[in-house]
């Protein structure tokens, strides 16, 4: 029993000092994860070698079906971007619609723009168009700005082949395809409540309407026939990797195991294969048929995986401080020690989820290290689905975003915020989508339970 709380208690201190040391002293989550793994490792007793070796592990555990996913999501985003297939589908989307409609349209826009993009990516992307938007309306600049990062954070939040919720796909050993049917059945209702409906109730806290001719003009920096590309083609681009997912799952749960046509479905449910075939279809449908240069195509591509190195390195040094919880047996003595808790698997994930995206501010490595903690609980919970334990972890992830966040800061610099009006808009937003994502696993949860 001793050498078991003190176990406890050591991965607690490591947890602790992880959040110390990116959350106070500004310390790079990839650093700070692989001295708190290696140096758990050795207080527990681990050999360096040993240690070194569970490290590496998991690092390459982590990113061995994460990073192809990560990769090809990042490139399919930087052809559209460049191509300006991504500006085409935002203004199709909002075009000369009535000003009521303009939050909604937006949303949707971002919800479906954002689903291969990262949020940073997608978000300076599309600001410029909620300039344009709004000195085109006469509106508040948040009243299409905050939509806009509700539809951009929802798909960021819980749906594959975005980081936080790919890797927690691989910890939890979830089917992709199912935890993307199950994230969009939460994501549309999540998108409408935080974006157009939580809009409107914000309004009163939107501020003085911040000077337009001081935001960012076009909203696009590329070749000059961008704006050629098709709008059905740019669609069915974003619409490729969520759609053959989908009909691979629904396909397996209707074929033979070991037959050729259960290996077609299996091999359509693969998101490195589905994203793979929409990288390819975008590379000709919105590349070489626009007539862009091969250069240029090579240069959307570069500028699209081009932010990848960091999240790459926190998700592997992720995967490195999971293994090292293993090697420590914390696994085991989790799974004795809760198989007779009330409290679901599930509302734990979020927690601790929430609790970490508190305090260290970034959305994956809150998802690595709860994912690391909770992942052993499904030993013991059998009935409890790994597809929805990816979406509580993820939902919890994105809990009160404040000053430790990089997201934070993007939106109040490009909106021209005070700090006071970014907690009451930004931070406010999130909290309630993260609550309306715990909300909605829990209903499903109820019904395939």
């Amino acid at each position: 029993m001793r050498g078991e709380f003190g176990t406890i208690t050591m991965a607690v201190i490591a947890i602790v000092v992880l959040i110390v040391l990116i959350a106070r002293y500004k310390l790079s989550p990839f650093i700070a994860l692989t001295l708190v793994a290696l140096g758990l490792g050795l207080a527990a007793g681990v050999t360096p070698e040993h240690a070194i070796d569970s490290f590496t592990k998991g690092f390459g555990g982590a990113l061995a079906r994460t990073g192809p996913v990560v990769g090809l999501g990042a490139v399919l985003g930087g052809i559209m971007i460049g191509t300006g297939g991504a500006d085409r589908i935002a203004n199709a989307f909002v075009g000369k619609r009535p000003l009521w409609l303009a939050p909604w349209t937006v949303c949707a826009a971002a919800l479906l723009i954002g689903m291969p993009h990262l949020f940073d990516v997608s978000f300076i992307m599309l600001a410029p168009l909620v300039y344009t938007i709004a000195r085109r309306t006469g509106s508040h600049l948040l009243y299409i700005g905050l939509p806009l990062a509700a539809g951009l954070y929802v798909s960021h939040g819980l749906l594959p082949p975005h980081p936080a919720p790919t890797l927690a796909v691989t910890a939890y050993h979830a089917n992709t395809g199912l935890t993307l049917l199950y994230g969009l059945v939460i994501a549309i209702p999540a998108a409408v409540i935080t974006g157009p409906l939580f809009t409107a109730f914000a309004r009163r806290s939107f501020g003085p309407a911040p000077d337009l001719s001081k935001g960012p003009g076009g909203t696009r920096t590329d070749a000059e026939n961008a704006t050629d590309v098709s709008l059905a083609l740019s669609i069915l681009c974003l619409l490729i990797p969520p759609g053959l997912m989908l009909a691979g799952t629904l396909g397996m749960d209707y074929s033979t195991k070991g037959t050729g046509q259960y290996v077609f479905f299996q091999s359509l449910n693969d998101p490195i294969l589905s994203l793979l075939a929409a990288v390819i279809f975008a590379f000709f449908a919105l590349g070489i048929k626009s007539r862009f240069p091969l250069a240029d195509m090579q240069k959307m591509i570069g500028k699209g995986i081009a932010p990848l190195s960091a999240i790459l390195l926190i998700l592997g040094a992720g995967g490195g401080f999971k293994q090292m919880l293993t090697s420590i047996h914390l696994d085991t003595i989790i799974v004795s020690h809760t198989a007779s808790w009330a409290v679901s698997p599930l509302v734990l994930a979020w927690v601790i989820a929430a609790l970490l995206r508190v305090c260290v501010g970034s959305a994956t490595v809150a998802t690595v290290a709860a994912s690391g903690i909770v992942a052993p609980l499904l030993v013991s919970h059998p009935g409890v689905s790994p597809e929805l334990m990816v979406l509580a972890t993820a939902s919890g992830a994105v809990m009160l975003s404040h000053v430790n966040d990089s997201g934070f800061w993007l939106f109040k610099e490009y909106f021209q915020l005070t700090v006071s009006q970014t907690l009451r808009t930004w931070t406010l937003m999130l909290c309630v989508q993260s609550l309306v994502g715990l909300a909605g696993v829990l209903l499903i949860n109820m019904f395939i339970g």
